[in-house]
């Protein structure tokens, strides 16, 4: 008898694209799709069912389907629909809090994967040039998803803990990019014109949105040889892109503003809905972040399809032309650099994120 698998969060894109994907593996028997709303994409075959993870009778389900794997998609930074702020973190940590209890009360259940982000290593001046998996953050997330991811893999080192005998894969993916990314970031950068902290070029990394289906593939899938999916594992591709060059590539001219006025402007922008230009938006776009890739390629085994710059590639295609040609905005910010002193957040030279 095959694998049966459930997935949260598919009524988003990603996560019906997940669900479609799993629904064609001949190792799994049945896939059981969660969201609170109806998608309204094609699910593939899968069977649907309507429940908020938030409320205990997540665990019925598990029951009634004798799930064994688990595919925890529901981690999001922006709402789904009309929801708000309030509504996406109680998603985030009230779900994850009853899935994990469960999935603990579940006899049937053997693997958990958990779509987590690189923000847990939050954004400062001081942090190092590379993240690695074990290097804790300079200064923690103090709010928003940044902190909401922090809290959700809090919860799942205890379920660990309190279940040994089930296989956990934590994910942190770099910023998500594609031509159906959904993200405070991919609303940042569909601006027409995009706010920019006053002398700060931050480093970037993103990673497409093809390469987080195979790795979860991956993930969810039996270890095999010389590889374990279990564990803690920074996902994001090859090299990394500065905001310039994000703004140059896209044709998007940069507005840059003082620093103190930043927090203004974003509390501005979220009050008319254009985008989630939250805090934790803000210290990204300010210092950056890089993280490293070596345990993603040498104990999960996977290699990214696309680089940083394929990824934004990819993104910038889907969003048509800016509006200035790239060579223009590519003059116009030359120019400013050479008459502001720019710093890179990181100021030890960049020797690769691989």
């Amino acid at each position: 008898m095959g694998r049966i698998v459930l997935v949260t969060g598919v009524a988003r894109p990603l996560g019906g694209r997940l669900v479609r994907r799993i629904r064609r593996d001949p190792d799994v028997d049945r896939v059981i799709g969660v969201d609170a709303v109806p998608p309204a994409h094609q699910l593939g075959g899968a069977e649907f069912v309507r429940a908020d993870i938030r409320r205990p009778a997540i665990a019925r389900v598990l029951a009634e389907h004798a799930v064994d794997t688990v595919v925890h998609m529901d981690v999001t930074g922006t709402p789904l629909g009309s929801g708000g702020r309030a509504s996406v973190k109680e998603t985030n940590v009230i779900g994850t809090m009853q899935l994990l209890g469960a999935c603990q009360k579940s006899p049937t259940v053997r693997r958990l994967v958990v779509k987590s982000s690189t923000s847990v290593y939050g954004s400062a001046p001081r942090d190092p040039a590379v993240f690695t998996e074990t290097t804790p953050p300079k200064s923690l997330p103090s709010g928003g998803f940044a902190k909401d991811a922090v809290e959700v893999e809090g919860y799942v080192r205890g379920f660990a803990r309190r279940r040994p005998d089930v296989a956990v894969c934590v994910l942190r993916f770099a910023n998500i990019l594609g031509p159906g990314a959904d993200s405070p970031l991919a609303e940042f950068f569909s601006l027409p014109v995009m706010p920019t902290v006053f002398g700060y070029d931050p480093r970037l990394q993103f990673v497409h949105e093809d390469d987080v289906l195979d790795v979860l593939m991956l993930a969810l899938d039996e270890p095999r040889r010389g590889t374990l999916n279990s564990g803690t594992f920074n996902i994001a591709g090859d090299g990394v892109l500065t905001l310039s060059q994000c703004s140059r590539r896209l044709g998007r001219p940069t507005m840059p503003v003082l620093l103190p006025a930043v927090t203004w402007l974003g509390s501005a922008l979220r009050t008319v809905g254009v985008t989630d230009f939250s805090p934790e938006q803000i210290r990204l776009l300010t210092h950056g972040r890089v993280v490293s890739t070596v345990q993603m390629r040498e104990t999960l085994g996977f290699e990214p399809r696309f680089t940083t710059a394929e990824a934004f590639a990819d993104f910038a295609r889907s969003k048509g032309p800016g509006l200035l040609p790239p060579e223009l905005v590519a003059k116009a910010v030359d120019e400013v650099a050479a008459a502001l002193p720019v710093r890179r957040a990181g100021d030890a030279e960049y020797q690769g994120a691989g």
